[in-house]
């Protein structure tokens, strides 16, 4: 292990080093197997049993409530850019948040499937903030009102969720899930992919109401049907077997080692004050992307205010084992995504290398 380095990639990400190591004992042959994960039928006992202990892991994480089905998919948040609109628009329009990259995006996809408004947009002020209140109305009579919980690009993350009333909340929190306690009965959908705080890319986790799979089309293609995926219990076809396994692993972590979502939260909290205060103790040396009452626990992006050190900071930093710091090249500077398998140690190698140098740079 004396090779690894602190990986600050924005996605796929980091994943616990215990979960790895156990990956790697068990891929060969899953205990009381015999075959690898990677050969096992998705129809056997022994992959139904991880399925549901994922599914179990989940529900105690999340303190999901029995009106809840938990759906394992493929394609990624960009599939459900379209599914949720496909699915449960029915005919009327959608509200939508847009507070960076990935809720522009989902926008996007949203307008293949019907009307679509946009009644708030942070692009004026380029993304640096979510609204506050005063600033919504949602139409009461819209079939949802989307958001994304946490913009992974811009570093901007909802801190308190807006109330829509009546109005189903559909949330993207692919790149927080898990991040925090989190009120799953605020939402009418919450979906995440994986590859951020959850296991590793190739499984979409979607948490869907009851009453919201009564809106389905009939004539939905059995793959993009909410309904007929919860009835077959995410095995319409064959699941990514091995991803959904990571997931057990990952959440079984965060139950048994790390002690819930509480004591997560607290982890990341100490972990972003660390990074945050090396950015606003640098004496403008460095510079935060979001406004800081909206700031993300989970992506810190910042830029240099001398550009052109911002190159031999990223080469620097490799020297350092502080890999994957390169800033989205919409915000521009560096970013560092402190998921919740970095370890403070991670966070706190680099505060001290920014600390360095910015010594010898200012």
């Amino acid at each position: 292990m004396q090779d690894r380095v602190y990986n600050f990639s924005a996605g796929p990400a980091v994943l616990p080093l215990t979960v790895l190591k156990r990956a790697k004992e068990e891929l060969v042959s899953l205990p009381g197997v015999g075959i690898s994960i990677l050969e096992v039928s998705h129809r056997s006992k022994p992959f139904e049993e991880i399925m549901e202990a994922a599914e179990i892991n989940i529900r105690k994480l999340l303190n999901i409530p029995n009106n809840y089905r938990v759906l394992f998919l493929q394609g990624g948040a960009l599939l459900q850019f379209a599914m949720v609109p496909m699915n449960i628009l029915g005919g009327k329009s959608a509200d939508y948040l847009v507070t960076g990259t990935w809720s522009k995006t989902a926008l996007g996809e949203a307008k293949t499937q019907g009307t679509i408004n946009t009644i708030w947009d942070g692009s004026e002020t380029k993304f640096t903030r979510n609204p506050v209140a005063g600033e919504l109305s949602v139409n009461p009579n819209a079939a949802y009102c989307y958001l994304t919980s946490n913009e992974t690009i811009q570093g901007v993350q909802w801190q308190a969720y807006p109330n829509t009333g009546n109005v189903p909340l559909v949330c993207d929190a692919s790149s927080d899930i898990f991040c925090r306690p989190t009120d799953i009965s605020k939402f009418g959908i919450y979906f995440a992919c994986a590859q951020k705080n959850a296991g590793p890319a190739g499984v979409t986790i979607v948490i869907i109401r009851d009453d919201l799979m009564e809106r389905v089309p009939a004539n939905l293609p059995k793959l993009l049907n909410y309904k007929v995926l919860a009835e077959g219990k995410s095995m319409v076809n064959t699941p990514p077997c091995f991803s959904i396994y990571m997931v057990q692993l990952v959440t079984e972590w965060l139950l048994d080692h790390i002690g819930g979502l509480d004591k997560m939260y607290e982890r990341n909290l100490e972990k972003a004050k660390l990074l945050y205060d090396a950015i606003d103790n640098s004496g403008g040396f460095y510079r935060g992307h979001a406004v800081k009452e909206d700031r993300s626990l989970m992506n810190v992006p910042f830029v240099l205010a001398n550009d052109d050190l911002t190159k031999p900071f990223l080469e620097e930093a490799k020297t350092h084992k502080l890999v994957q710091l390169s800033g989205h090249r919409s915000v521009g500077g560096c970013r560092a995504s402190i998921y919740n398998a970095m370890p403070l140690e991670g966070v706190a190698a680099l505060r001290d290398f920014m600390a360095d140098f910015a010594k010898t740079n200012g």
